[in-house]
């Protein structure tokens, strides 16, 4: 609950208009998908299997068509309580950790060898975050600026 120092955005993060049509919700829910995909390609990579299917259905290809993959992250997750939403990101992220921490020394050795989708020569933080702090990011400390000052 909040007070008059720390409002409450819980029931707020709902509301679209945090970015187009989407809200605070629908965003950690969309980079929630695509990090779904993250943690288990990394658990594959732990493990030395191949890539695994997306989360999404087979039909639809992100290196094909990025915008029915999003929208059918959001037609999935769009009416989701928010508690529900928050609860899965931060199972998710603790995931994504466990799942990195796990990784063998040989696949950070030659991430391009082991983890080809990540396309990069070493492994670090920016690989996992950097869709966050480029597409979303902005407009959610708009969106968060805008509720202070009502």
């Amino acid at each position: 609950m909040g007070s008059a120092s720390q409002p409450d955005w819980r029931g707020a993060y709902g509301s679209a208009g945090a970015a187009a049509d989407w809200s605070i919700k629908d965003i950690v829910a969309h980079l929630t998908g695509w990090r779904r995909r993250t943690v288990a390609r990394l658990q594959a990579a732990q493990r030395g299997e191949r890539e695994p299917p997306s989360p999404w259905p087979a039909h639809l290809d992100a290196d094909v068509d990025l915008d029915a993959v999003n929208a059918w992250i959001y037609e999935s997750n769009h009416e989701r309580p928010v508690r529900e939403v928050l609860d899965e990101s931060h199972d998710v992220f603790q995931q994504m950790f466990a799942a990195i921490e796990g990784l063998p020394d040989e696949v950070l050795s030659d991430p391009a060898h082991h983890l080809p989708w990540l396309e990069a020569e070493s492994v670090k933080p920016s690989d996992f975050f950097a869709h966050f702090h480029e597409e979303h990011e902005q407009d959610m400390r708009a969106w968060l600026a805008r509720g202070e000052k009502q």
